[in-house]
């Protein structure tokens, strides 16, 4: 078995993935993230960019390949494992934010932490810290419903980064938002990322997200390409051309 790179925090290789209905996720796919590196997935929709986010991040366990994180395997971790690991060294922003109902806008960014442990009041320091950083610190006492779409996803981004995860796994992050959003949104992300050494992730089929990234590695049909062409902004979903890695 091959040891991973000293330089890289998250290791892949080979990794394959079948869905249950059978369709391709992943046929092979190897990669290296180096640490406090912002790495863009790029590629189409259903170009298998989710599923690789997932399957390094433990959400999924891929059925052939290898994932080290900061030298140790994920891939042999059971749920549990998975589970914790995800909890205590990663954080996720979904398309879409899914934010707990019940809890206020504080609430939900602090809901990592204190699942970890963290007492009620340095965690409520730290989420409202995020949550001004994101504009939304006014709603803190607000509940979910209270707050438009592009409100509720700022309180995901801040519930993602208020932890202090060492990598972020940021799948299309500002899709719901408008394009003056994203822009804000997006240098709060990698603003971030470089101030406090966070790895970042980040999974888009938008050309000016990508090219916000130091590297990108791009995916078709569950493969690395060498390029693919990506549309200037979401709306506009464009024929994607490629070639394929030599």
């Amino acid at each position: 078995m091959e040891a991973p790179p000293d330089n890289d925090v998250l290791w892949a290789r080979s990794l394959h993935f079948t869905h249950r209905d059978g369709s391709p996720g992943l046929a092979g796919v190897s990669l290296g993230v180096r640490v406090g590196e912002i790495l863009a997935v790029a590629g189409p929709r259903g170009s298998g960019k989710t599923t690789l986010l997932r399957c390094l991040s433990g959400l999924l366990r891929v059925q052939q390949g290898e994932i080290w994180f900061n030298s140790a395997p994920v891939h042999t971790l059971g749920p549990m494992a998975r589970e914790r690991l995800r909890r205590e060294r990663f954080g996720w922003i979904d398309p879409a934010p899914a934010l707990v109902p019940e809890l206020n806008v504080w609430e939900n960014a602090a809901l990592p932490m204190m699942l970890r442990g963290t007492g009620r009041r340095r965690a409520k320091v730290a989420a409202l810290e995020w949550l001004e950083r994101l504009d939304v610190g006014e709603h803190a006492r607000r509940r979910p419903h209270q707050l438009r779409q592009a409100e509720r996803q700022r309180v995901a981004i801040a519930r993602a980064l208020a932890h202090g995860p060492t990598i972020l796994f940021a799948d299309e992050p500002t899709a719901p938002l408008h394009r003056a959003d994203r822009a804000h949104v997006l240098r709060t992300l990698t603003t971030a990322a470089r101030s406090h050494g966070i790895t970042v992730v980040l999974a888009t089929h938008d050309a000016e997200t990508a090219a916000l990234a130091d590297r990108t590695v791009s995916l078709l049909d569950g493969r690395r390409v060498r390029t693919v062409h990506l549309p200037e902004a979401p709306e506009t979903e464009g024929r994607a051309a490629c070639s394929l890695s030599a």
